[in-house]
């Protein structure tokens, strides 16, 4: 009974912990998700699979809705406090944050094989945890004594506006409205994610990279940010207003801004540090899907057709090869840091992060190339990231509920 009760005061001991063991289990489970979904669908083993909805609508709301809000969660709670001079979040909130998001977690899977009120009652425990989790940082940011937060309020929008579209896809359960499931999930990538990880990106990798490079001279000039994010807000009312053609006009700005972030980092030089060089490469992608995106948008525009000739190429190199690379890069950092172990990048986190960069790349093609290489391309996909996660997890899932090697609390 003391070893459990210890077990227990190690998980609870900072929020990363707990919301990463979650984040971690959540990566597996849905890639094995996606990855039956697409054996049995495409005839290669077995019979298509009924789920109580649509495999598209799983799709976005686990990555979207179930993945990484859970990483988000932890990192942003645990940093809040730092940015602002706060106390830590008290482990009551977090847990109980954890908690529903977890539920909720199993209980989506469940639905899925039985009936939609389960999947309704999974969203309901997803939406409080979300709001217990905003609640903890929103008081975060009232009670700390007054600063420069403008980085933590857009990011603290950024969960708001994830939230909300949530509730549409809680309320698309209710009604079936499709209006309501496009709009979750365009909110949930133009209003949440990508503020998200470009606003993180733009407070923690400068510093990171003044910390491991310290004789590198960085700037971190914000008219790009809010050019990304004024983007971002634009590229989704184009798409609600049927106008991919003019795309070109928010996606070439934010192009051109996440690329110049990448070069006043010091992409380069990132390269002498591993660790380092994971996160900008993960910011990296972003300037790649932009291009990607706004080539997509340009052909239409000019050759006045509706068809995409990349397909889904560019929301996957967005949200595989940037959103994934920047989970593991932050997701590792804090595991160690907050482990109290060294910041050290071995051969196999090497290769596992140049496995997920071939997951990626081999998503795209599946868009790009002709259909016929499709199933199987996604199938190959979908093993190289199961490949890649899988010893992630078994690796840094221990670390969740141990103490900290250095003796430090946290």
């Amino acid at each position: 009974m003391k070893n459990i009760e210890q077990i227990w005061k190690n998980f609870t001991a900072a929020p990363h912990r707990v919301m990463f063991f979650s984040g971690a289990l959540q990566i597996v489970a849905v890639m094995l998700w996606w990855l039956v979904d697409m054996a049995t669908r495409y005839g290669i083993v077995g019979e298509p699979i009924t789920w109580s909805i649509i495999p598209s609508a799983v799709h976005m709301y686990l990555m979207v809705f179930s993945v990484f809000p859970s990483f988000v969660f932890g990192f942003i709670m645990t940093t809040f406090p730092r940015w602002m001079g706060g106390k830590e979040i008290a482990v009551s909130r977090y847990v109980a944050a954890f908690v529903l998001l977890l539920s909720g977690n199993v209980l989506f899977y469940i639905g899925l094989v039985t009936h939609t009120s389960v999947l309704i009652l999974a969203v309901a425990s997803n939406l409080a945890g979300w709001a217990v989790g905003l609640y903890a940082l929103l008081r975060v940011v009232l009670d700390t004594p007054p600063s420069d937060k403008i980085n933590p309020i857009v990011i603290l929008a950024a969960l708001v506006l994830g939230w909300s579209g949530l509730a549409e896809f809680f309320v698309w359960l209710l009604n079936g409205n499709a209006q309501l499931l496009q709009l979750a999930m365009l909110s949930g990538i133009w209003l949440f994610l990508v503020p998200m990880f470009i606003s993180v990106g733009h407070r923690m990798i400068p510093f990171f990279t003044m910390s491991a490079l310290p004789k590198l001279k960085i700037t971190r000039p914000n008219w790009p940010w809010w050019t990304l994010l004024a983007g971002s807000i634009v590229h989704m009312m184009l798409l609600l207003n049927d106008a991919s053609a003019w795309l070109w006009l928010s996606d070439a700005p934010m192009m051109i801004a996440a690329f110049y972030l990448s070069y006043c980092w010091g992409f380069v030089n990132s390269f002498k540090n591993p660790l380092l060089a994971i996160l900008h490469v993960g910011y990296a992608w972003l300037g790649i899907a932009m291009l990607l995106f706004t080539i997509q948008s340009a052909v239409q525009f000019i050759s006045l057709n509706t068809i995409f000739i990349l397909g889904l190429a560019p929301l996957h190199a967005l949200t595989i090869g940037c959103f994934g690379s920047l989970v593991i890069g932050m997701g590792t950092r804090v595991t160690l840091g907050h482990s109290g172990l060294p910041f050290f990048v071995d051969a196999a986190l090497k290769l596992m992060f140049v496995g997920m960069q071939i997951a990626t790349i081999l998503r795209i093609f599946a868009d790009i190339l002709p259909h016929r290489y499709s199933s199987t391309l996604y199938l190959a996909a979908a093993l190289v990231w199961l490949a890649c996660f899988i010893p992630w997890v078994w690796r840094y899932l221990p670390a969740y509920w141990r103490v900290r090697a250095d003796g430090q609390p946290g």
